[in-house]
């Protein structure tokens, strides 16, 4: 590989390694979206929630005050009493209880498992890259540019089944949130799907041959033993 692919190439690897940290941190929080009820009372407690991929965490607040955001009970980031559980993914329907059924339990195990997919893209993607840096493997960061652009489609695809399932919690009777945010959980997730998109359509850019820059160069650049001579 030359130096300035070389180069090239070293630069990519470094925005990918941010964009997986994004998908890593985002994967293992719980800030992606936080609700809130209906809330117009003051000095008194309210309970406003927020989850991600496996976990939901409740959280009591005491209200002074409205929020200047005007985002109902919260902010999150009051003090108050938190209480954490994990999604019960693989529990048998009529034993899920509470949260889970009412949250559209098979949205959140879908996004999970196109998340998981996404991590899989990824990890293969970065063995290519760095099997690439060997002497004439080069054609190895083809295939690495797919792995990234999949990984980022898996990503932007468990972000919109995570928007859905929000929406479908907040239209539900069943449940008594009206508001919502989305997080910076949510920002990660989106944040490494423009950088591993980026990334991946670079690396197959850059992987492409190099066109000569006029008709001729071909011809010239050959070596002058290797033309035979003519009769």
């Amino acid at each position: 590989m030359l130096e300035e692919k070389k180069t090239k190439v070293k630069i990519m690897f470094f925005v990918i390694l941010v964009g997986i940290s994004c998908m890593l941190a985002a994967m293992v929080t719980d800030h992606w979206t936080v609700l809130s009820p209906p809330f117009d009372k003051f000095n008194t407690t309210c309970e406003t929630a927020h989850f991600g991929l496996w976990k939901l965490c409740m959280k009591t607040v005491f209200m002074v005050e409205e929020d200047p955001e005007g985002q109902g009970c919260g902010p999150i980031s009051l003090p108050g009493a938190k209480n954490c559980s994990y999604f019960k993914h693989f529990t048998k329907e009529e034993e899920a209880k509470g949260f889970e059924a009412k949250t559209q339990k098979e949205y959140n195990l879908s996004a999970a498992a196109i998340a998981v997919f996404s991590l899989a893209f990824m990890t293969l993607g970065s063995l290519c890259v760095v099997c690439s840096f060997g002497k004439g493997r080069d054609y190895l960061l083809r295939p690495a540019g797919m792995f990234f652009a999949f990984a980022g489609l898996c990503i932007i695809i468990s972000v919109e089944v995570m928007r859905n399932s929000t929406k479908r919690m907040i239209d539900s009777e069943e449940t008594v949130w009206e508001q919502y945010y989305y997080s910076w959980s949510f920002e990660c997730a989106c944040t490494s799907f423009v950088l591993l998109v980026f990334s991946g359509l670079s690396l197959l850019i850059i992987s492409m041959p190099q066109m000569p820059r006029n008709p001729w160069e071909t011809c010239m650049d050959a070596e002058p033993d290797s033309m035979e001579p003519l009769d």
